[in-house]
């Protein structure tokens, strides 16, 4: 089994134990997304939720994401602290992530501080029993701020 996964191959992580589930767009990859993810590595075999492109947009605006979904989930899976990439294509309700999850049966969902969707996390954990794994945000970095540094230093 490869690293990067669809969604019909979820049941393939049946046999995988202590499965710490962390989610998000990872557009231009930082130290910030290294940071959190050698951490939550720390506790288990790391799954990524990877938003699909549509999703990106919609959270993020119309000139989002830099890196397609394929890109993304390449780079991702090339990194030694992640064990398997599952791409996230025609994801947008509660229900579709609530469905993965239960699926997946996690025995962590990593998240960082300050996380602004905790409240689905929260109610994850406790409708499907995971932990939370809170991971501290390293320098409040972002792929959104990043790019406004670029812009910024490239306007001028």
């Amino acid at each position: 089994m490869g690293k990067i996964l669809s969604q019909k191959d979820i049941s393939k992580l049946k046999t995988v134990k202590n499965i710490v589930l962390v989610g998000g767009c990872f557009d231009i990859l930082h130290k910030g997304h290294i940071y959190f993810l050698h951490e939550v590595k720390k506790k288990g075999n790391v799954v990524v939720l990877l938003e699909s492109d549509e999703s990106v947009r919609k959270m993020k605006g119309k000139n989002r994401p830099i890196n397609n979904q394929k890109d993304r989930s390449l780079i991702l899976s090339c990194l030694e602290m992640v064990d398997y990439v599952i791409n996230l294509n025609g994801v947008l309700k509660h229900s579709d992530y609530d469905r993965i999850i239960k699926a997946i049966n996690p025995t962590f969902i990593g998240t960082v501080e300050g996380d602004r969707k905790i409240e689905h996390k929260e109610r994850q954990m406790e409708k499907f029993g995971p932990k939370l794994l809170t991971v501290k945000r390293v320098n409040n970095i972002s792929t959104t701020k990043l790019l406004e540094i670029v812009r910024t230093k490239y306007e001028s």
